[in-house]
């Protein structure tokens, strides 16, 4: 790991007898509130109230300006919660851009690929959602569909514009996904991007009817899930209470 991002490691939530710190990343966007219109780093509530209820404390990360400090950070955290969001930029994994491909974020793209390789390389569980997945399969040397309705032919991954959808995923039973939520399914969805090549040490465990990858695990890792859907939009908080499981300790 570059000396810049190198950090020594913090207690464990099980040495200090406290609830695992869980890193959730932040969309940067401008916001309002009151008589003000900022940036602010924002997150869907959903995503902290899973953290909670599975018994961890959520801590927001921001999508800083430097990685100086990024060692330190991993260092402090028994977790990882990569979230959902924009769309990476295509010259990450070497692709001209589509028409409906968002906005370069290139603040919080560098900033992720970043922390993902420094989570990775520090061994620390991790569940990464929807653009979390992707941005784990661009770090690992991957590479995405850009527009899942002109590659499919349909929109079942994203049925309604700003409305979370679901649909049915087969999942590997000997996966780790698969032991804790079975051979199948039912997920919220909403996304039009997907993996396309898989990186390094990722192996693909959970697939939609149409054969779009829905999950893949990290190889070799202690805890490195991610999946396509949105677990946090659901009732079935599973693969949370997996995650602060790991990161606990238990």
């Amino acid at each position: 790991m570059p000396e810049a991002i190198r950090g020594a490691p913090g207690p464990h939530a099980a040495d200090r007898g406290a609830p695992p710190l869980i890193g959730v990343t932040t969309y940067l966007e401008p916001a309002r509130w009151g008589a003000w219109v900022r940036e602010a780093a924002l997150l869907p509530a959903p995503y902290l109230r899973s953290v909670e209820r599975a018994g961890g404390v959520p801590v927001m990360l921001p999508p800083t300006a430097g990685l100086r400090g990024l060692g330190a950070l991993v260092a402090g955290l028994d977790g990882v919660v990569l979230a959902g969001g924009g769309d990476l930029d295509p010259e990450l994994y070497g692709a001209e851009r589509h028409p409906e491909t968002g906005p370069p974020q290139p603040q919080r793209d560098r900033f992720e690929l970043a922390l993902v390789r420094a989570v990775i390389d520090a061994d620390l569980p991790f569940l990464a959602i929807c653009r979390g997945m992707q941005v784990l399969n661009v770090a690992r040397g991957g590479a995405l569909i850009q527009h899942l309705p002109e590659a499919l032919g349909h929109e079942g991954h994203a049925p309604a514009i700003g409305m979370v959808g679901s649909h049915r995923v087969q999942i590997s039973a000997t996966s780790a996904i698969g032991k804790i939520l079975g051979d199948a399914a039912e997920v919220p969805t909403y996304h039009h991007q997907a993996v396309s090549r898989l990186g390094k040490g990722l192996s693909p465990v959970a697939w939609a009817d149409d054969q779009v990858v829905e999950a893949v695990e990290l190889q070799g890792h202690r805890f490195g899930l991610a999946v396509q859907w949105h677990p946090e939009e659901g009732d079935d908080k599973r693969l949370f209470e997996a995650l602060v499981a790991e990161a606990s300790g238990r």
